[in-house]
């Protein structure tokens, strides 16, 4: 059931009640000042003239959509794996370049064709949707300028999501579709390029170690460990099938039942992966030397950004990356320490309902009655039922919130072997475009369960109406250029996911106090990200000082703490997207329900939220403020 935010007191409607306290006045002044000075967009500071015709806007959009798709098919060309992510056979035999060379081309390439949009289109003949996508064409020049500016501090084995040699596999087994022999071909090139761009990988790293970034410690270990596991098993050695082995049989055993090819070229397409695999294995055994010769070198303790060379520098950078705004390390460290005290008030009022003194009471009650058990098989198959049975639910909620609806399969998956750690965040990745690969969640299932009330807002977050519905209305839009169908920004798309996790309690997706407990229980986690990143990159914060905050604040298992707190330490600012995103979209939601009163309607405003793809959060603004004056 929808429940009106006229009619009935909701938590959203709790939040936007600043007036009660000082610290959520100062959250509300903190954000208004990052709105004056957000990221340098044209659409923020230039004049309005006089709109044209709406007949030339037309034309005009059409003319610019026409150009931007044509630049971005060149940019594909140099990038085939994200040409495969969006469903594009072309180049599908190759890997991305990751080299200096390769990135410095890209950005030329892009600097070359903004200067050419910027010659070829006037924006004030484009309608508020063609200014939008002129808009973001410059905005993705400028966070290119950044990344590649910043290039040292990114080295290709730092990230402990994102490291090459688990991206790699990754992406052969979750995005490498097979739909025929001709794809699986193409598959077993890959894996034969593998190794060219491992070694790419290596000489980067050593370039960043030249000026003193380097890898923490925690990292080297886990890529050496996720390396074996990559060449472990068959075909390699005796033991049980390795993760891509297995993936191959899999995709080449599905072409034989669907009558695609004969056994006998079944048989000729796996001896070709076979030998594949086998000569990729000499370059994970490169990976795996050079990474035990940094341990001795490798940091820890204290590797925050302000533990490197210039890291100040590139920490700000990274904040103004993932929120889109210019806010600091500290204004963004005190709206964490400011959301906190508010979400706790609120969890002590709904303790108190459950018949608890506070929520320090319902929590112990909580882990007395689901103390944390090893996770066994029957009990990860019982979680991945229950988990995609609520992704079902809340689907067949959405047409009393939505106009837009999901159309693709979205299911809930096991993270895969090589990349799953005890306590690991999950995560999720959106369908194809022709939705061949559905809509995914990858949960990790190692170490020890937690409390069942927590899944449900989980699903919420990575699912429906959260990453996976964001994905796949973003990749079936029609009339957009085709580049905003693949890009993404952290403030919004984790923004998103974190408010659809209220649009949940809305539609009324939790069952019990106990599942709404837990969804205040993860904003509070949300918000004691902004305190640890903040304080891991800015304030010289150890990694125990972090993951001692994350157990004791945020309440997280010793292997949860542990996880985030390294994944914030090699993901600099990423973590902070997430509340100043859905903090954003919330004060949108208040600006617009107090502008229209009677004539805000909260469907059409989710809508327009989630309608037109990934955008910087000043640009999700512009169009909000246009939907209000058009709805006055």
């Amino acid at each position: 059931m929808v429940r009106c935010p006229f009619t009935r007191r909701h938590r959203l409607t709790r939040v936007a009640a600043v007036s009660k306290g000082k610290d959520m006045s100062q959250l509300r002044w903190l954000l208004a000042a990052a709105a004056f000075v957000a990221v340098s967009l044209p659409v923020v500071v230039a004049a309005q003239p006089t709109p044209p015709p709406a007949a030339t806007q037309v034309t005009e959009d059409a003319r610019l959509t026409q150009f931007l798709d044509a630049e971005f098919a060149r940019d594909l060309k140099m990038r085939p794996q994200l040409a495969t992510r969006l469903g594009i056979k072309e180049g599908e035999d190759r890997l991305d370049d990751i080299s200096d060379a390769a990135q410095l081309q890209r950005l030329e390439a892009r600097r070359a064709s903004v200067a050419r949009m910027k010659a070829r289109f006037d924006r004030s003949k484009l309608s508020p949707k063609g200014q939008t996508n002129y808009d973001i064409w410059i905005t993705e020049l400028e966070r290119m300028e950044l990344q590649y500016k910043y290039r040292r501090y990114q080295p290709p084995f730092y990230s402990s999501l994102y490291s090459v040699h688990s991206q790699l596999p990754d992406f052969m087994i979750n995005t490498h579709t097979v739909q025929d022999a001709a794809d699986m071909r193409a598959y077993n090139a890959r894996l034969r390029a593998i190794p060219a761009v491992l070694d790419t990988a290596i000489a980067e790293s050593r370039l960043s170690d030249a000026q003193g970034i380097r890898a923490p410690k925690f990292e080297i270990e886990r890529v050496i460990e996720g390396s074996n596991v990559v060449i472990g098993g068959a075909p390699f050695d005796s033991g049980k099938d390795s993760p891509i082995w297995a993936d191959a049989k899999t995709k080449v055993a599905k072409l034989v039942a669907g009558g695609k090819i004969t056994q006998p070229e079944a048989d000729a397409l796996l001896a070709d992966t076979r030998a594949s695999l086998l000569a990729m294995k000499p370059g994970y055994e490169r990976v795996i030397a050079w990474a035990k010769s940094e341990l001795p070198k490798a940091p820890s303790g204290r590797v925050g950004a302000i533990s490197l060379p210039g890291g100040a520098q590139w920490y700000a950078a990274a904040l103004k990356f993932n929120t889109t705004l210019d806010l600091s390390a500290r204004q963004i460290h005190a709206i964490g320490l400011s959301e906190l005290k508010r979400i706790e008030g609120e969890q002590d009022v709904l303790a108190r309902q459950a018949g608890f003194k506070d929520r320090n009471a319902f929590y112990a009650y909580r882990a007395q009655r689901f103390p944390p058990q090893p996770w066994t098989d029957p009990l990860r198959a019982d979680y991945l039922r229950r988990a995609n049975e609520i992704v079902a639910h809340n689907r067949s909620l959405l047409p009393e919130r939505f106009t837009k609806l999901p159309e693709y399969r979205a299911e809930v998956v096991r993270e895969p072997s090589f990349s799953e750690v005890p306590g690991g965040a999950a995560h999720a990745a959106p369908p194809s475009p022709d939705g061949v690969r559905p809509g995914r969640v990858y949960v990790h299932l190692l170490g020890n369960t937690q409390d069942p009330a927590l899944l449900n807002d989980l699903m919420c977050h990575e699912g429906i109406p959260g990453h996976v519905m964001a994905g796949d209305i973003q990749v079936r839009q029609k009339g957009t250029p085709k580049f905003r169908t693949a890009g993404g920004y952290v403030a919004f798309n984790e923004g998103w996911a974190l408010y659809a996790e209220e649009l949940c309690k809305e539609m009324g997706a939790y069952p019990d106090v106990a599942t709404d407990f837990m969804h205040l229980d993860q904003e509070h986690f949300r918000a004691a990200r902004l305190v640890v990143d903040t304080g891991i990159h800015a304030m010289g914060w150890t990694e125990d000082q972090a993951v001692d905050y994350m157990e004791k604040v945020g309440r997280l298992s010793p292997d949860q703490a542990r996880s985030e707190a390294r994944r914030y330490i090699t993901l600099p600012g990423q973590a902070t997207g997430y509340k100043i995103g859905m903090l954003k979209i919330m004060e949108l939601r208040r600006k617009a329900e107090s502008a229209l009163g009677r004539k805000f309607d909260i469907k059409a405003f989710d809508d327009l939220i989630i309608s037109d793809g990934s955008q910087p959060l000043p640009v999700l603004e512009r169009r909000v403020d246009e939907w209000i004056e058009s709805r006055r």
